[in-house]
């Protein structure tokens, strides 16, 4: 009775999980789209990446863009409606209102709704941070933990495609070969869970077969060089991913 109700739980935390958010900033500086993203990389994260009907509600919240004035984003055009964000991502969520087909090259936001634009204009432009950060220094899981709390939030949870996204662009940038998440193994429970208390839903293992041995504690890292997660000894030494404060 007790594994059935623990496997109800699961099932309704794996349903409460959600996406951390991009975090916009809207620069009223008059730029062409190339400077824009210059700009952004510089000083943020990228020009913005709409991945979802919440991120663009937040983006709208932050540039007030009821106006007839144009903004740029991160959408840049790669072939003929081929078009990608200025981080690499693919293009899941679409906004369109017009497409000319023609030059346009980049994308721009007007009365909340995107078209295409060639390269050359100026207009004030929408950078992203991310709400992560890798923290290059070499800690044991519980001493990352205990960072993370300090400095930041938590350990990084990651319960989505999208935040593995945003976790494999940073360990790519990592000195260790894996990086700690905030992902823990349970004796006790046989199972493995997020610090920010979801069960693991989405998955990214490196093998089928995950290590659950209980002769040590074991928690829960990406390699830097697939961003596939691993099971390790928490007392090994690894960079890591925080979660940091809202800004």
């Amino acid at each position: 009775m007790a594994q059935m109700l623990y496997f109800r739980l699961l099932i309704a935390l794996c349903a409460l999980s959600e996406c951390i958010p991009h975090r916009y900033h809207y620069i009223n500086i008059s730029m062409n789209w190339t400077g824009a993203q210059s700009y952004c990389r510089e000083h943020y994260a990228d020009l913005a990446t709409v991945d979802n009907m919440n991120d663009m509600k937040q983006l709208m919240s932050q540039v007030n863009n009821s106006r007839d004035i144009g903004v740029w984003i991160g959408l840049t055009n790669t072939g003929v409606y081929k078009w990608k964000w200025s981080m690499g991502d693919p293009v899941n969520y679409k906004n369109w209102e017009t497409m000319s087909g023609g030059d346009g090259n980049c994308a721009y936001m007007i009365n909340g709704k995107w078209r295409d634009l060639s390269n050359g204009q100026n207009q004030g432009f929408i950078c992203y941070n991310d709400k992560l950060v890798l923290i290059n220094e070499s800690l044991s899981w519980s001493d990352a933990l205990s960072y993370c709390r300090q400095h930041h939030v938590d350990l990084v949870s990651v319960d989505s495609e999208e935040i593995q996204r945003w976790v494999s662009r940073l360990v790519k940038k990592a000195s260790t070969p894996e990086v700690w998440l905030g992902l823990r193994h349970s004796c006790a429970l046989g199972v493995w869970f997020w610090m920010n208390g979801q069960m693991v839903c989405y998955q990214n293992w490196v093998n089928s077969t995950v290590d659950k041995s209980c002769d040590t504690v074991r928690s829960g890292a990406v390699q830097s060089e697939d961003q596939r997660w691993i099971s390790l000894p928490q007392t090994e030494l690894r960079n890591f991913i925080c979660t940091r404060y809202e800004e």
